[in-house]
């Protein structure tokens, strides 16, 4: 025999009573079936719950038990309408979010700072790694969403909808002191002195990758990569430590580094665009919920 919720409610009515006949006419109802209620409850749960004589009922110690736990499981009884309609509309449950480092100095905090203005239900977990990591995560269903680098590789398309939110240039990340940074003109590529690239390894990036070395190529320069590394904090660090220059994406100019100077390009440079892609046969609410605020809310 499974405990049902009505036995609860009639042993809290009995308890705060303690007078079957009282309680009886509290839940509308007459007191034979009351009494036949709680002696089957009792028997179902092997103690008794009252201590009954001719003059009083009182609560057993099996009884006193019971009570707090019984009004708790019935208060959250009376919360699962609202729980589920909250839940059908995106406005509780979880989200599971996947993020590129660069999208931390851009798009993801006014992002977050808005999705949990609009939902404060939802619980929201947070990874960074970089696109294609991602990419994997979201075919076996790990994350529901990912800002990642665009494009999508071919092999994605078919299972993966996406959706621009920023698109911004690339910049320099050079070390400071640089005779070519005096003032804050942009800066052409040929006024550098020849120093190593420090750059995304194409097979985590081939998009920014190929990106960045196009830049190059427009100037007539073929640069000597010194140092590959996959994460924004690094390649700037690996600059602040007088490694070599950097292309990144403008919003990396907020990550601040002693011995790093951000300048323009005067340089063609192509824009990089930073998208959100998630699962085409998602069809959580709480993911809707999320699209739905970042599309009024995309720069692109």
């Amino acid at each position: 025999m499974n405990l049902e919720l009505r036995q609860l409610r009639y042993f809290v009515a009995v308890a705060e009573e303690l007078h079957f006949g009282r309680a009886a006419k509290r839940l509308h109802m007459t007191q034979p079936p009351l009494s036949q209620t709680i002696l089957a409850l009792e028997e179902m749960l092997g103690a008794a719950l009252f201590l009954r004589n001719r003059r009083e009922v009182n609560l057993s110690p099996a009884g006193l038990a019971l009570l707090p736990e019984a009004r708790r499981l019935l208060a959250q009884a009376q919360l699962l309408p609202e729980l589920v309609r909250r839940a059908a509309g995106g406005e509780a449950g979880s989200l599971a979010l996947a993020f590129v480092s660069s999208a931390d100095y851009s798009v993801l905090p006014p992002f977050l700072r808005a999705y949990r203005g609009a939902y404060p239900q939802v619980r929201i977990s947070l990874r960074e790694a970089t696109s294609d990591l991602q990419l994997d995560d979201l075919l076996h269903g790990r994350i529901d969403a990912g800002l990642l680098i665009a494009p999508l590789p071919d092999r994605a398309r078919l299972d993966i909808d996406y959706l621009a939110v920023l698109a911004e240039p690339l910049i320099l990340a050079a070390p400071a002191g640089l005779a070519a940074l005096d003032g804050t003109a942009p800066v052409r590529l040929r006024d550098l002195p020849a120093l190593p690239l420090i750059i995304f390894p194409r097979a985590i990036a081939p998009a920014l990758h190929d990106t960045i070395l196009g830049v190059f190529r427009v100037a007539g320069i073929t640069p000597a990569i010194g140092q590959e590394a996959i994460q924004m904090q690094t390649i700037v660090s690996l600059v602040s430590a007088g490694m070599g220059i950097a292309l990144v994406p403008q919003s990396v100019s907020k990550l601040m580094r002693p011995g790093v100077e951000y300048r323009a390009l005067a340089d063609p440079t192509a824009l990089v665009e930073t998208g959100l892609a998630w699962r085409r046969d998602n069809d959580s609410p709480v993911l809707r919920g999320f699209l739905d605020l970042l599309r009024k809310n995309t720069q692109c």
